[in-house]
Formats: structure tokens, sequence, C-alpha cells
């Protein structure tokens, strides 16, 4: 359970820093592209305990935390584009992505009485380190620019944004619900 340890250490951590916890924005992912029929089982593990598990112990720490100060708080965890469609180099990434959505989902009605907000971001192409082999393919990267509506591929701080506004009281009404940070991709089917 290394990963419940690691979720209650950074939990300590920012207590002993900062006095508190107010929001968590869990953001850990890998995405190690593979194929699914020859896809070994430790790639597979790997992604589930960074991607889904992380997420669940974090939260779950910072939520229990946030419970004994008794002053609320807001969880926003960054899930994908991919939880809503499939990808056949994805198929052990996807399925973790779909998990951080309804984890928050599921938390922000486990949570909502102890007046802790929970939701996510869906982030689409967003140039990061993540993606950075995946998008150095000059025609794939062109690709996804042309399917953008707005013609781009995203940036780091399109999403951090969308974070800062969902942990913020300018969402103090919004809980369970997910941001689609993708420039339009999802929606543009032409």
């Amino acid at each position: 359970m290394a990963e419940r340890e690691t979720g209650q250490q950074l939990v300590r951590q920012t207590v002993e820093a900062f006095g508190k916890v107010d929001v968590l924005a869990s953001n850990a992912g890998i995405c190690p592209f593979h194929a699914f029929l020859d896809m070994p089982a430790d790639v597979l593990e790997s992604t589930v305990a960074v991607n889904l598990n992380g997420a669940f112990y974090v939260t779950q720490a910072a939520a229990q935390q946030m419970k004994a100060q008794g002053t609320g708080g807001a969880i926003v965890a960054t899930s994908s584009i991919s939880a809503l469609v499939g990808g056949g180099m994805q198929t052990h990434y996807t399925p973790t992505k779909a998990g951080v959505h309804s984890l928050m989902q599921s938390c922000a009605v486990a949570l909502g009485p102890y007046g802790i907000r929970c939701n996510s971001v869906m982030p689409g192409t967003i140039a990061t380190n993540l993606n950075a082999e995946d998008l150095a393919d000059e025609a794939k990267k062109a690709y996804f620019e042309k399917r953008i509506p707005l013609g781009r591929l995203g940036r780091p701080e399109d999403v951090a944004e969308c974070v800062v506004f969902l942990a913020s009281d300018r969402a103090r009404y919004v809980t369970g619900a997910a941001l689609l940070v993708d420039g339009g991709l999802f929606v543009n089917l032409q």
C-alpha cells in the first residue's frame, strides 16, 4: 500500500508546513503507450497504481484532514478526455482516468455533508512531458491541431487555471462536476 502511505505522508507534510489543508489538486499520472494484446502486467499495474490508486489514497487522506478541520475544502482531480473515449494504445490508461472521474463523483456525494467539494478536470491534448514523445511525431501533432477547434494544443496553464477556478470560492456550489479542458476536441466530430 505504498500509494496509501504516500497520500498520508503528503497530507502530514502539508499540515506541518501550512497548518491545514484547504485544497487538494490531485494530478499524478503516467501513460506509457502500449498495445493491448501484448501488454505486460507491470505496465497495467503501475498505471493503475499511480493514476487510480494514488488519486484514491491522496483524496482519502486529504478528506480525512479536511473533515477533522471542520471547515470543508475543495478537491480537484485530473482525469482526462480519455475517460470518455477509447485509445488503442491506452487500454490501460483510459480506465484509470474514467475511474478518477467516477471517484470524484462518488466523493462529491460522500464528502458533501462535510462541506468538501470534489470535481475533476478532463484535459484534452496538452503539451506536457507525459505526451512529448508521442507529439514529437509532427504529422500526429498537426492532426491534433487541425482537430482542435481552437487550433492549438493545450498548455499546462490552460488546465491549471481551471483547477484554480474549481478550487476557489467562485465554484462554491460546484461539486461532482467534470470540466473538459480540450479546446473543443471532444465535440468536434467532423
